[in-house]
């Protein structure tokens, strides 16, 4: 048997990282600006993280959901107070589309309703109705096409509040900085008119933060810059470091009926342990605030440079989520960057790299990958 020809594979076996380090199985060192898709929160290898799972699954690796689990208490606590949500209740699943497939069934359970809107390029899974939130044809099959999504210019309100007058809209789903779509920021005028649209229209608003939250932004929630409370918060990614978890925050709009949803992974004890390293190690190294900052010094660098760079068209993002929009194919410079310079970053469409380190990286960091991008622009 071999593996399913799905993914485009550059030529590097990863079997290390430290921190903002990765290492090959040749001992290469490589600085890691993609941070396995904005999954690494704290770092590869953080010793609060391997000590939390080593000591977790000597005691125990999994039990089901039919009975108390003590860890998924502690995490929700923690979580809401970290957040700045600790009225919402906490659903424990094991992936970003299992979240948003939850979440918008959540929503229509709730309002009676069957149609959603979304953002044009947005991307919100792979799942049955995830991926037909996705503004992508390419990977919506036959089967996932039933017509419950209206895909809507981002940040144009009235194109919004016309859909939502027709009242049966369940839910306006958003990420508030797109990856995907190539790091686009939704405008605060734009949310807060929407946020307030929906509660007219008795419509629920889900802030899809499978990537730009947890820190990232440099808030908790990216969402948290426009001044806005959704009534659904999906999280992924990063909650865990790396360990396969995804959670919906539930405003206390919702009451929770017996088996209306379910999982049998979702909050095992091994999730819950590394989820609550995560944000023990977010607060004790300020996490968040490194995010912020870091982040607007990379932005800062990038926006000179593209005043002499010419191949640099723009800089856009916030905190550590940040594109850098080129005039030739994103696809030669990154590999330049990896094979030549060693250093990893994503990517977004044809001409768009994606930055989405651990946000633990540090300036003399941020600086080595300047260098290395004028390397490989070059």
């Amino acid at each position: 048997m071999k593996l399913y020809d799905v993914y485009p594979l550059l030529n590097v076996n990863i079997v290390r990282g430290e921190g903002c380090k990765v290492f090959d199985d040749k001992g290469t060192e490589y600085l890691d600006l993609y941070g396995g898709h904005a999954v690494i929160s704290i770092g590869h290898s953080h010793k609060n993280y391997v000590d939390a799972i080593t000591r977790q699954v000597t005691q125990l690796g999994f039990y089901s959901n039919s009975v108390v689990n003590d860890l998924q208490c502690q995490l929700a606590q923690r979580l809401g107070k970290v957040s700045g949500y600790d009225d919402y209740q906490l659903f424990l699943v094991n992936s970003g589309a299992e979240a948003n497939e939850n979440a918008m069934k959540l929503a229509s359970f709730h309002t009676g309703r069957t149609r959603i809107l979304v953002s044009q390029k947005a991307f919100h899974g792979r799942t049955s109705l995830a991926v037909e939130a996705t503004d992508n044809p390419k990977i919506i099959a036959p089967v996932n096409a039933n017509h419950h999504v209206t895909y809507l210019p981002l940040n144009d309100f009235s194109a919004w509040e016309e859909e939502l007058a027709k009242g049966d809209v369940c839910a306006c789903v958003l990420e508030c900085i797109q990856g995907v779509g190539g790091i686009r920021l939704v405008e605060k005028d734009f949310a807060q008119r929407l946020s307030q649209a929906c509660k007219e229209h008795g419509t629920i608003l889900i802030c899809d933060e499978i990537q730009c939250g947890y820190g990232r932004s440099g808030k908790f929630f990216a969402h948290q810059w426009l001044d806005i409370r959704p009534d659904l918060i999906t999280v992924a990614k990063g909650i865990a470091n790396g360990f396969p978890m995804s959670a919906v925050l539930i405003s206390p709009l919702f009451t929770p009926v017996y088996g209306q949803l379910g999982t049998t992974f979702g909050g095992n004890h091994l999730a819950c342990a590394a989820a609550i390293a995560v944000l023990d190690t977010i607060e004790q190294e300020h996490l968040v605030e490194n995010a912020h900052c870091i982040g607007e010094y990379l932005l800062s660098r990038l926006k000179a440079l593209q005043a002499t760079q010419p191949h640099i068209v723009e800089v856009r993002g916030r905190g550590l989520m940040i594109g850098i929009e080129l005039d030739i194919p994103q696809k030669a410079v990154r590999e330049r960057l990896v094979y030549d310079e060693h250093c990893f970053v994503g990517s977004s469409g044809t001409t768009t790299l994606r930055l989405l380190p651990p946000l633990c990286i540090s300036q003399s960091e941020a600086d080595a990958f300047i260098e290395k991008l004028i390397k490989a622009l070059s």
